[in-house]
């Protein structure tokens, strides 16, 4: 009895040592990965602080840019509205085009030019009434009744036509005014358009890198082949851990058969990858989905991942143990011997001073478990009471 207790706690050394040098070369694995994104993080800058520095920096920066384009965008829209209020204006002027309003503007001196010719026209107007008003043609009468209601040839046409001249002159130089004081604000606003695109240029820059840094990290770069999340790829690593010490488990049970291995294959569709495992058939040599297992093989995969997360578990608490596991129901897809394979695997947890609970119905287990709880059902409630299997 002592040889087969050392033989087995030299087995059970030994499947700590692999497990130990498992993690080690897991750990320093994770350490190298850890040191290379840090140092892809710090990229040119001599330390982590100096690349935080530069962020907040590139922070503050982009808050920048976006007042910017905000004050861009209102200023795009002060323009819009002075491009209607000029095009409204011109057209109540009488003209087609802002352009049209300007080029029918007068030069100074051709003001000045109908101005003079205006003043001679009332200065001739005014004598020609005083002639008219003279005492001598007060009883002067016309020699038919038309001549006698009729006006001076061309008076009344030439006053129509200088109101008109007039008015047009008003509206053009107002007009103009207005075209000149928008042509000096659309001046302004294109100057400061154009040194606001030339200060977001960089920071433009700089903002298209990190984007494509976030859509890297969140799997949905055309970058990034496998869709993989930067949590996902974190997590791989632990599920490599778990896997590894599931396979343990897993060939036990499965007399040798299947193992455990992550896998990171591009899932189809639009599915996320970096999380998936597969199951490695001793018999065939193939790989395949876990999805392929049967009902009782996809049980103790299951329960072989369970043990394995433990373990992996137990070794990142520092050594601190989970004392107690149960198993609700599954066993009732188990044959024979794949039952006394799972059941002497449990065995083994017991062996070092672990409870293992086992919620289920299958008969045969009533007979290989040797402390029970049996729920009894009654019209008045349920019970439970504590049941030993009789032996003999």
């Amino acid at each position: 009895r002592e040889h087969d207790a050392r033989l087995a706690a030299r087995r059970e050394a030994e499947r700590r040592v692999a497990s130990r040098l498992s993690r080690r070369e897991a750990l320093l694995g994770e350490r190298a990965e850890l040191e290379e994104q840090v140092a892809r993080a710090r990229g040119e800058a001599p330390s982590v602080a100096h690349r935080a520095a530069e962020l907040e920096r590139l922070a503050r920066r982009l808050a920048g840019a976006a007042e910017a384009a905000s004050a861009a965008e209102a200023a795009a829209l002060r323009l819009k509205e002075a491009d209607a209020r000029l095009a409204d204006a011109v057209w109540r002027a009488g003209f087609d085009t802002p352009q049209a309003a300007a080029d029918a503007r007068l030069a100074g001196d051709e003001q000045r030019l109908l101005q003079r010719r205006m003043d001679d026209r009332q200065a001739e107007e005014a004598a020609v009434a005083a002639e008219l008003a003279a005492p001598e043609l007060a009883g002067f009468e016309p020699a038919d009744a038309e001549s006698a209601g009729a006006e001076p040839a061309g008076a009344a046409g030439a006053e129509a036509a200088l109101a008109s001249a007039v008015a047009r002159l008003n509206a053009a130089s107002a007009a103009h005014a207005e075209a000149r004081t928008r042509c000096e604000q659309l001046d302004r606003l294109s100057a400061r358009a154009l040194a606001d695109a030339r200060e977001l240029a960089p920071l433009r820059e700089e903002y298209d890198r990190v984007a494509r840094l976030a859509a890297l990290t969140a799997g949905t770069s055309a970058e990034n082949e496998h869709r993989m999340r930067l949590e996902s790829y974190v997590l791989a690593a632990r599920l490599e851990q778990v896997a590894a010490a599931a396979s343990a488990r897993l060939a036990h049970m499965s007399a040798g058969r299947y193992t455990l291995v992550h896998s990171d294959a591009r899932a189809s569709g639009r599915g996320r990858s970096g999380l998936g495992l597969h199951v490695i058939d001793a018999w065939t040599g193939n790989e395949r989905d876990t999805a392929t297992l049967s009902g009782g093989e996809s049980f103790f995969a299951s329960l072989a991942l369970a043990l394995g997360l433990a373990d992996v578990v137990c070794e990142e608490a520092g050594g601190l143990r989970l004392d107690t596991l149960f198993i609700d129901e599954g066993f009732g897809s188990l044959d024979d011997q794949t039952l006394d394979e799972v059941l002497e695997v449990l065995d083994s947890l017991r062996e070092r001073d672990r409870s293992v609970g086992i919620v289920s119905h299958v008969a045969d287990l009533r007979r290989r478990i040797p402390a029970q709880l049996e729920v009894v059902k009654t019209r008045t409630g349920s019970a439970v009471r504590h049941r030993v299997p009789k032996t003999g």
